[in-house]
């Protein structure tokens, strides 16, 4: 018998899950599992990573989330800052079974954010009952309204909810059981078991995995301890209660649920039942051309234009025709590149928002990177530096033999950057445009320093070993692994903490992501998500970013790939800059965002 995880956190469930993607899922081929899910508190941010990660090891993804549901209304502003885990909701585990249930996923999560937000990205059974199709729901942990009102002496309102989620999750519905060594889970156990016998619904074994290892348990509790703030030390801080939050091995699912062996088979149809990949197929954002025109055409025409008005600042009296032959060659030869790649709209688009801050009297910078040596570029003032007459290469920026979005960087004036997102959010559509978020996570130093705190460590104990971390090499950081290995000195500190090295610096391990931050913009083929109008079809779920108004997208969400399955292109990259003049540049990259500068999430 084979056994699926589907209740399972990553890194990306921020300063809780310890699950690295790319460790976790080896280790789940490893273990003969055939698929394994995702289930992140209110968040997708890591589905596309994990999806791609699971194609690599013949692993097949299942997408999901753990949502937050409100008790009342998610427009109700009520819940307890001090409840770190539900903030005084209830945890409800959703998985995709086709598109439609991947859409409806993106909505609820969007959702969460910009309407239920209080402490926790929040949804309600109101919007579940308008958004379950396509969606498989288990009960979830101890926090789930079903067990959680079990737990608390309330079997009637236990099998009224589990009744209420059985109608709205038709079909769909699972009772969820754990062996997880807690007292508590396993006198609720019991009563799932007789409430589902009682109901007629199914069982599901899970584990709630939130680390990898059985060992990795105490580098999880310093890792919870570094999200809320707390030290070691400290008898109130939030903390499990248990080790058994790994990722187990079939063998050790079926023991564990020996006694009810429904529970880890239904595991095995639920991955069956959730036949759902994400993939990729572009289309760009609609720009709008004259009536008879082709994309095609109006970039030839506006294109030559251009070069035309450029070689006039250079037609002197030392001029001869026969200099603007490489530029007509050239433009003619890049031309054929573009239309043959259908990236015409792309540089309309790029082109249309460039110029409009330029008339705008905003601040563009001359362009820098790959996209330089283009003369359509150039031609379109979407840069400002003569490709030919520098010796730059088109062939670095756009090559047919290697099949990659355009990526142009360009610097805007830090100041007035939100009229640019609100020009194209009002030309596009606001349902079509969204800021896009990266993430920070816990390097070797900072980790180091955040350890130390959560154990106690002076200031002065701690900066001292974290001073012997190796610096970075070309800003990229070691791992611990490594910097052990470089530096003896501070090997000798990991070895003084033999008595806890799982504790101290072994939780360095972890380096899990652990903040989100404004880069960038991104203009989308088809509506990111939609609430209005359901019938229009979201292609990823958005994140609030501190002001209401800010919509953000995982970069890797836009950037492209699988998970748009409609497509985006990525306009403005509105990380940080350089001080230039007395005002602030800032950049705006084509597609591929690795800026990872805090910038405030405005428009």
């Amino acid at each position: 018998m084979s056994f699926v995880h589907l209740h399972l956190h990553t890194q990306y469930s921020l300063l809780d899950g310890a699950n690295k993607i790319k460790e976790l899922l080896p280790r789940v081929a490893q273990a003969g599992m055939p698929a394994c899910a995702i289930t992140d508190h209110g968040n997708m941010f890591g589905a596309v990573q994990f999806s791609q990660e699971a194609a690599r090891q013949g692993v097949q993804p299942i997408i999901g989330c753990e949502m937050y549901v409100a008790p009342q209304s998610r427009f109700e502003k009520a819940g307890r800052i001090d409840d770190y885990e539900a903030g005084g909701n209830y945890h409800l585990i959703l998985l995709a079974m086709n598109r439609e249930g991947y859409r409806h996923l993106c909505q609820l999560v969007t959702a969460g954010f910009r309407e239920g937000f209080h402490y926790k990205p929040r949804v309600d059974k109101e919007i579940l009952r308008e958004l379950n199709g396509g969606l498989l729901a288990l009960s979830g942990c101890l926090r789930g309204e079903v067990a959680h009102s079990l737990m608390t002496g309330q079997p009637e309102k236990a099998r009224s909810a589990a009744e209420e989620l059985a109608r709205i999750f038709d079909g769909r519905f699972y009772v969820e059981i754990q062996d997880n060594h807690l007292e508590a889970q396993e006198k609720v156990n019991r009563e799932l078991v007789a409430l589902a016998g009682e109901l007629g619904l199914p069982l599901v074994g899970t584990n709630d995995c939130h680390y990898l290892k059985p060992e990795d348990a105490a580098a999880h509790e310093v890792l919870l301890c570094i999200q809320t703030g707390k030290t070691f030390s400290d008898e109130r801080r939030w903390k499990f209660g248990t080790d058994q939050l790994y990722v187990k091995n079939p063998a050790e699912m079926e023991a564990a649920f020996a006694d009810v062996p429904g529970a880890v088979a239904n595991t095995v149809d639920v991955a069956r039942r959730c036949d759902f990949a994400l993939k990729q197929n572009l289309q760009f954002p609609v720009y709008q051309v004259p009536p008879g025109e082709t994309l095609d055409g109006m970039l030839e025409r506006t294109a030559r234009q251009g070069l035309d008005e450029r070689l006039n600042a250079l037609r002197t009296l030392d001029w001869s025709p026969e200099r603007e032959k490489p530029y007509d060659d050239r433009l003619a030869f890049e031309l054929g590149i573009i239309r043959s790649m259908g990236f015409a709209g792309y540089f309309l688009i790029v082109a249309d928002f460039i110029n409009w801050a330029k008339n705008q009297g905003i601040p563009v910078g001359p362009g820098r990177g790959s996209a330089a040596g283009s003369v359509v570029a150039w031609a379109l003032r979407i840069t400002d530096l003569d490709p030919i007459a520098h010796g730059l290469l088109f062939e670095r920026f756009l090559n047919p033999e290697r099949r990659s979005m355009p990526d142009i960087d360009v610097d805007f004036c830090f100041v007035r950057r939100d009229e640019v997102i609100r020009y194209v959010r009002e030309k596009y559509g606001a349902d079509r445009v969204a800021q896009i978020i990266t993430f920070g996570t816990l390097k070797g130093k900072a980790a180091i320093k955040d350890v130390g705190r959560v154990l106690d460590f002076t200031f002065a104990e701690t900066d001292r070993i974290a001073k012997l971390y190796p610096e970075p090499k070309q800003g990229k950081d070691f791992p611990l692994a490594k910097a052990l290995e470089m530096e003896p000195r501070l090997a000798a500190h990991a070895g003084a903490l033999a008595d806890q090295p799982d504790v101290g610096l072994g939780a360095a391990r972890a380096q899990v992501a652990r903040r989100d931050e404004a880069v960038a913009a991104v203009v989308a083929g088809a509506a990111q998500h939609h609430h209005a109008q359901r019938e229009r079809r979201p292609v990823a779920p958005l994140h609030r970013l501190g002001d209401a108004r800010a919509r953000a997208l995982h970069e890797r969400l836009a950037a492209g790939v699988p998970a748009l399955d409609r497509g985006a292109i990525q306009l403005a990259h509105l990380g940080g800059g350089e001080e230039q003049h007395g005002q602030r540049a800032l950049k705006s990259t084509g597609i591929s965002t690795r800026n990872r500068t805090r910038s405030p999430a405005g428009g």
